[in-house]
């Protein structure tokens, strides 16, 4: 397994089919204009590789805040269902935090929905917790996926 960071849109793009476990309804022309808005804002994505196979995905932001400084937020994990249970999310979240430190970011961060109960019990298991809530106002739910 191995450690990849995905330079541009380009490289992204290639990401798309796992982006489908969580997001079934995304199109690709959907994906490729939310990077045009993204990734003019501090947007990456570092993938775990198989061979060419993408086992596991994060996007990242990275950012800073009045209440904790510089941060990086972890954005749409994924692992592969062929993966999962194999230590890829494992691999995915050492290499983010290794690199938050880099950063000198003062925390790592994630969102996660509140039925996701698989992940929360791994998240809990890498260090994270629950700090407050991210409360949401859906102005247009045709947009969320």
């Amino acid at each position: 397994m191995e450690i990849r960071e995905l330079k541009s849109k380009e490289e992204m793009l290639t990401a798309y089919d796992i982006l489908l476990e969580v997001y079934p309804s995304l199109t690709l022309d959907e994906y490729s204009n939310e990077l045009d808005t993204m990734l003019p804002h501090n947007y990456g994505q570092v993938v775990v590789m198989d061979g060419e196979t993408i086992a596991g995905l994060t996007g990242y932001w990275i950012g800073s805040k009045l209440w904790c400084g510089k941060y990086m937020e972890l954005d749409n994990v994924v692992v592969a269902e062929d993966y999962r249970r194999k230590g890829v999310g494992k691999i995915l979240f050492e290499h983010m935090e290794k690199w938050a430190k880099e950063e000198k970011c003062t925390m790592l961060a994630l969102d996660s929905y509140t039925t996701n109960f698989k992940a929360h019990r791994f998240f809990y298991g890498q260090g994270y917790g629950p700090k407050g809530f991210h409360f949401v106002n859906i102005l247009d739910k045709s947009k969320v996926r």
